[in-house]
């Protein structure tokens, strides 16, 4: 059914990414971009490709731009939304040229393969997402600093990973963590103990920083990933550092 599929993509300074994750979508009819006014090459890259539709809107929130970028003439029966650095894989892209969903299914569930610098690692903390769900039937929130697809009906699950394969430079990514932890301290202030998941109660009791290095080295098993698995567990610890940080400042209202 690739030919029901019409992927929508976010983009920012995306250089480092977006040609691979475009390359993956080869079988695509028409592919929509939406984009906040990149100042490197993607809009470039991304022109090379005749099945892109490239469009731009200002960001203001990652749920409003996705929002927009559904409304932008999807003519297929099925959307998949994907971040610039997620590449569908051949064996995904295989299981969704055999797909036959049922009648009653609106959306499915896709896992990850983890990559660093090109490597992939044996698991990661990256949770699955509704990355393909029919035409008109989801709409997007904001959850802290992410989104979150809010779905009209049942949903199915893949079998076949997507690749979150993300190469942009390591300033990008502090930068980008810096921005992110900000938005959770928030959403961590603002919600009762008792509608919070369990890594975000951790996270609120403040020892997320000391449980996230052993549970991703060992219990998640990237120690025997060799350097990947070491890079991705550090890039963890940082991440929940900030979010600590981010949270005492909330406190002190800064």
């Amino acid at each position: 059914m690739l030919n029901q599929i019409t992927p929508v993509i976010l983009t920012y300074n995306e250089q480092a990414n977006i040609e691979r994750t475009l390359s993956a979508l080869d079988w695509a009819p028409r592919i929509v971009v939406l984009d906040s006014f990149s100042d490197d090459a993607t809009e470039e890259i991304c022109r090379r490709h005749n099945n892109v539709d490239f469009r731009q809107r200002r960001f203001d929130q990652h749920a409003q731009q996705w929002n927009y970028a559904l409304q932008l003439d999807i003519g297929t029966e099925w959307t998949m939304t994907l971040d610039a650095d997620h590449v569908v894989s051949p064996q995904l892209c295989k299981e969704l040229a055999d797909l036959s969903p049922p009648d009653h299914i609106n959306g499915y569930w896709v896992g990850f393969e983890y990559w660093i610098n090109g490597k992939r690692l044996r698991q990661s903390l990256y949770p699955p997402l509704i990355s393909l769900h029919r035409t008109g039937t989801g709409e997007f929130q904001q959850d802290g600093h992410t989104q979150r697809i809010k779905l009209q009906g049942a949903t199915g699950e893949l079998n076949a990973k997507m690749i979150h394969d993300d190469r942009k430079s390591w300033s990008r990514w502090l930068q980008s963590q810096r921005n992110y932890a900000d938005q959770e301290a928030q959403k961590l202030a603002q919600q009762r103990w008792s509608e919070l998941a369990a890594a975000d109660r951790i996270r609120k009791l403040g020892i997320a920083p000391i449980v996230v290095l052993p549970f991703t080295l060992l219990i998640k098993g990237t120690l025997f990933s060799g350097w990947p698995g070491m890079i991705y567990a550090a890039q963890r610890f940082i991440a929940e550092l900030y979010l600590q940080r981010a949270r005492v400042k909330h406190a002190l209202g800064f």
